[in-house]
């Protein structure tokens, strides 16, 4: 069991050596400032020190576009080739996603690994997967993702899965190796439905309660506030894609009304299409949502970026007609007082907090109920006083407020989410 769980990984992993030393390499065009390319960049940087490289030369071409067949300019190109040489570096990252032929003929001419933005950032996921689920859909994306892209630095996958059965007739060693990918793929998204379909059996149960989801930028602060109001112990730290599994507790906001919290995976720019699809049911938490609190790390220079972003992947997952409050988080690290103005005035329905130091909570908490009590109706019913029976059923799914007797009738006001609203209008069909 253990030599198959090795093959697997071996399937879809980044082959690393113990240290990695990495250029970073982006491409400014008319079309983009340099302020932006800068903070790409530092982005890249922070992506390459979570996956466990350093970093030690940054370069930057500017051209009018892409080049079809090297992203760069070819001289460019040999640059980097030389510079790899001599500063003993098996590792170029690039911040855009790369062709195919990109990539085979870079890795021709700088004979050094090449990876691309996207490649990296699944590479952080497997690295941070935990549970078999997250394992399974990261697999996944790394295998759509590099289906197309086998090269001469592949692993060739007959050494893994050798033997009777993995090579046809007439089959170059790459087409070999897809093949086993795509029956692999297949596989594999079988294994997601069965994981999506037992989640399904065990929240069918909690299908009455509000359900709260917290999504934002990655490393914007979800986990430190999911733990803060819920006193659970997930995973906080200060590296990009610390969480990746969805963690949902029951939270108790008053008598009979609680809500089910899930933390979910952090966003990013260019986040890779494959690890979209294939965190589908992991991302179903935020799909499936009543309310969505939007964390925002306001002590970022390009916090407003990052709305966009989580704005545009929600779109992207067809997430549009929630109910979202946005939290901005760190102000506890926040030097610029004007920026606090800016937010509250622009952003009036907003909520500012530091999850790390408690700042604010209170205020917090008062928002969250209030959306959450904006699920809730009052309603007022009438049993005959002797049916205590109807009347103790109320409290298995409302909130009694008040409780009145008029000789033979008993009249009760309850506060009620309208997700219970079915079962109280099954209670009255049967008591009439």
């Amino acid at each position: 069991m253990q030599k198959e769980r090795s093959k697997r990984k071996a399937l879809f992993e980044i082959q690393k050596d113990e240290t990695e030393k990495a250029i970073l390499v982006a491409l400014k065009t008319r079309f983009i400032s340099r302020e932006v390319v800068d903070e790409h960049l530092a982005e890249l940087k922070e992506l390459a020190r979570t996956a466990g490289a350093e970093t030690v030369k940054i370069v930057i071409q500017e051209r009018d576009g892409y080049d079809s067949a090297y992203y760069l300019g070819k001289g460019k190109v040999e640059e980097i080739a030389l510079l790899v040489e001599e500063l003993g570096v098996n590792l170029v990252i690039f911040d855009d996603d790369l062709t195919p032929v990109q990539v085979r003929n870079l890795e021709n001419s700088i004979n050094r690994k090449i990876v691309d933005r996207s490649g990296l950032i699944l590479d952080i996921f497997a690295s941070h997967a935990r549970t078999m689920e997250a394992k399974t859909q990261v697999e996944l994306a790394q295998l759509q993702y590099y289906l197309p892209r086998l090269t001469r630095a592949w692993t060739h996958l007959s050494k893994q899965y050798g033997g009777i059965g993995t090579k046809g007739p007439g089959e170059t060693q790459i087409e070999t190796d897809r093949r086993i990918i795509r029956t692999r793929i297949s596989l594999l998204k079988d294994k997601l439905n069965e994981f999506e379909a037992r989640r399904v059996t065990q929240t069918a149960g909690r299908k009455e309660l509000t359900k709260v989801s917290l999504v934002g930028y990655t490393n914007a602060g979800k986990s430190t506030l999911f733990n803060l109001i819920t006193n659970a112990d997930v995973l906080t730290e200060d590296k990009l894609f610390a969480t990746l599994d969805s963690t949902t507790r029951i939270l108790q906001l008053g008598k009979n009304r609680s809500i089910l919290l899930s933390d979910t995976v952090g966003f990013i720019r260019k986040l890779p299409h494959n690890l979209i699809a294939s965190f589908r049911s992991t991302l179903g938490e935020v799909r499936d949502a009543d309310i969505i609190l939007h964390v925002v790390d306001m002590d970022h220079d390009f916090y407003e970026d990052h709305i966009k972003v989580v704005e545009e992947t929600l779109k992207e997952l067809k997430i549009e007609d929630k109910e979202i409050l946005l939290v901005f988080n760190k102000v506890d690290k926040l030097r610029d007082n004007d920026r606090i103005d800016y937010i509250k005035t622009k952003y009036p329905n907003g909520v500012i907090i530091s999850a790390g130091r408690g700042i604010n909570i209170n205020r917090f908490n008062e928002r969250l109920s209030e959306m959450v009590y904006r699920e809730y109706s009052t309603e007022k019913v009438t049993f005959k006083a002797s049916d205590s029976k109807s009347v103790a059923a109320l409290h298995a799914f409302s909130e009694v407020l008040s409780t009145e007797y008029d000789e033979d009738k008993v009249a009760v006001e309850i506060l009620i989410h309208r997700k219970n609203l079915d079962r109280l209008k099954a209670l009255l069909t049967n008591y009439k």
